[in-house]
Parts: C-alpha cells; structure tokens; sequence
C-alpha cells in the first residue's frame, strides 16, 4: 500500500524517493517530538517489505526518545520484512548510537544517496 506524503511537522518530513521512504528528522528529537512523530513512523512501517530511509543530519538534539524512535522502527520493520537505513553525520548523535548499541543494529550512512544506494537488507539481530 502506498502511502500519500504526510504534511511536514515541526519535527519530522516524510518523503518518497528512489521507492524508499524517507523521513527526515528535524531539531531536537526528545519526549515532545516523540509524540509527534510516532504516527508517522507508524504508518511508514506498517506495510510488508516497506522501505524507509530515517535521516538525522538535520537533528540538533537526540535523547532517549529519540533513541526509542529508532528502535521502534527498526522492530517494526524486521516484522514487516522490510529495509531499513539509517542517516547521521553528526559526531555526538553517532557517539550515542555507539555506545548505545544501535549502530551496530542501524549502520548509519553518512548521506541520504548512501543509503538508498544500499542492498535491500532487513536490520542486524538484537
């Protein structure tokens, strides 16, 4: 099923390209963007073999609900069997996907060509 792009939000754009979807992160992703955005990551991955691309580079902040966005995503995707990548070039938001343990999970590519160049690849194991 494809979806029509939602408007934009103070947070968050969701786009088609390259038969991915794309959604773009924006500011300070924390509790209150949070609430914002789940809908949209929501309906983004609730299609079998959906394709999303999730881009931070325009993300100033990310905390722990930034993280669970992520996350939330990523175990939505594996159930749909689908593909998803992940887009940072930010050298504080990739050192807490390190330690945290989501770039392993979620490699980030460092541009949004990057990664709808990848090989459809459904995320790594928990």
């Amino acid at each position: 099923m494809r979806h029509q792009p939602a408007p934009p939000t103070r947070f968050l754009r969701v786009r088609q390209d390259r038969g991915h979807t794309v959604l773009d992160f924006r500011g300070e992703i924390d509790i209150v963007a949070e609430v914002e955005v789940v809908p949209h990551l929501d309906a983004a991955t609730s299609d079998p073999k959906c394709r999303v691309v999730i881009d931070l580079t325009r993300v100033e902040f990310l905390d722990a609900s930034g993280l669970r966005l992520l996350y939330r995503a990523r175990q939505r995707v594996l159930e749909q069997h689908g593909s998803l990548h992940l887009v940072c070039t930010d050298a504080l938001t990739l050192r807490v996907l390190r330690i945290t343990g989501l770039a392993r999970l979620l490699p980030p590519r460092p541009t949004l060509d990057a990664a709808l160049d990848q090989p459809e690849a459904t995320p790594g194991p928990v």
